[in-house]
């Protein structure tokens, strides 16, 4: 890329953020939110003291895991909105794991991380072959498996897991501490699911960009019927795609039982899945971008918690900001792609 592409590219950029610093002030001023006081709350909120980038990261880890497994399936553009449930899912399997034991090790860590994995791509699983030998659209497919993981979820809080003589909203019974990821010194994430979303990451840029594998998952996701022709097995690859953003979904849920919350919850997600949808499309789907991105929500939904105690304003406000900025990115891609269509009409 030469370096007038490269000014091109970070001009675009500028005008995404102004029109979205534009958008904010008109969201936020009606609630009686002063725009730039909002912002500057919001991000002072999440980098503010070392406890704070701790939570921060700590909603990092689930997020990218989640966003980098998105890259997979849409690559050969297949829009796994299931992800959601995947992570539900995997919670689950990794506390089914760890109901047999009062107390473990790195032994008992390891295989509640393993049966994550699998309850996540199992569940994607499912959506690949609805799509695929039973023609439901991914979107409807995993909108509805979502809805079952939660309430399978439920069901299981308030009926066989509940705790000894209660079921509540606050969960099945805590586990024990020797179950817990172990944490980065004082701070309120675990090096352990730093290292996973970290290899997460290099391993999906590996599969994609530096196996035979990826270079096909493209050829299928450019052109299916092509691909059947020249017998690169697109439905298997399709439902590979699926199993593996799936299983990076459901290791998500494990870090969420294991490194955070230490039980399951009906929220157990946290909305990770979701948001890791606005991630990659306000990446483009481009992968060195989504890392960044994630730390950016992260510290938005790690700020938020200061708009009602400093603004007195509510604390959804910032996913609208989130809202608003992935908007913003829409339109100038897609005055762009205008822009450039026309130029090569004339």
């Amino acid at each position: 890329m030469n370096r007038d592409s490269l000014l091109t590219q970070f001009g675009w950029i500028c005008a995404a953020f102004g029109l979205a610093l534009f958008l904010t002030i008109l969201v936020a001023w009606p609630a009686g939110a002063p725009p730039f006081e909002t912002i500057y709350v919001l991000f002072k909120g999440g980098v503010s003291s070392m406890s704070k980038i701790g939570r921060v990261l700590a909603g990092w880890v689930p997020l990218t895991l989640c966003a980098v497994g998105l890259l997979v399936p849409f690559t050969a553009r297949l829009w796994n909105i299931g992800v959601e449930g995947q992570v539900i899912m995997g919670a689950i399997f990794c506390t089914a794991a760890l109901r047999p034991f009062d107390d473990g090790g790195a032994l008992q860590i390891a295989l509640a991380i393993g049966a994550a994995m699998l309850g996540g791509a199992l569940w994607a699983l499912l959506a690949g072959c609805l799509r695929v030998f039973g023609r439901v659209h991914e979107i409807f497919s995993g909108l509805g498996l979502n809805f079952v993981a939660l309430g399978v979820t439920l069901w299981l809080i308030f009926g066989p897991w509940k705790r000894p003589g209660v079921a509540s909203m606050s969960g099945t019974q805590p586990l024990d501490m020797s179950l817990w990821l172990p944490r980065l010194g004082k701070l309120s994430v675990s090096w352990v699911g730093l290292a996973l979303a970290i290899a997460a990451t290099i391993f999906v840029y590996i599969l994609l960009y530096r196996t035979k594998w990826g270079l096909k998952m493209r050829a299928v996701g450019e052109n299916p019927k092509a691909a059947t022709l020249f017998s690169l097995g697109p439905r298997r690859r399709l439902l590979q795609a699926f199993m593996i953003c799936g299983a990076l979904a459901g290791l998500a849920g494990a870090t969420q039982v294991l490194g955070v919350y230490h039980r399951l919850l009906p929220a157990i997600s946290s909305n990770y899945g979701y948001t890791a949808l606005l991630v990659g499309m306000m990446a483009s789907f481009r992968l060195p971008l989504v890392p960044f991105i994630c730390l950016f929500f992260a510290i938005l939904n790690v700020g938020s918690i200061q708009l009602p105690l400093q603004l007195g304003l509510d604390s959804s406000l910032s996913g609208v900001i989130q809202g608003v900025m992935v908007l913003s990115l829409f339109i100038v891609q897609g005055l762009r792609l205008w822009l450039r269509q026309r130029k090569e009409a004339d």
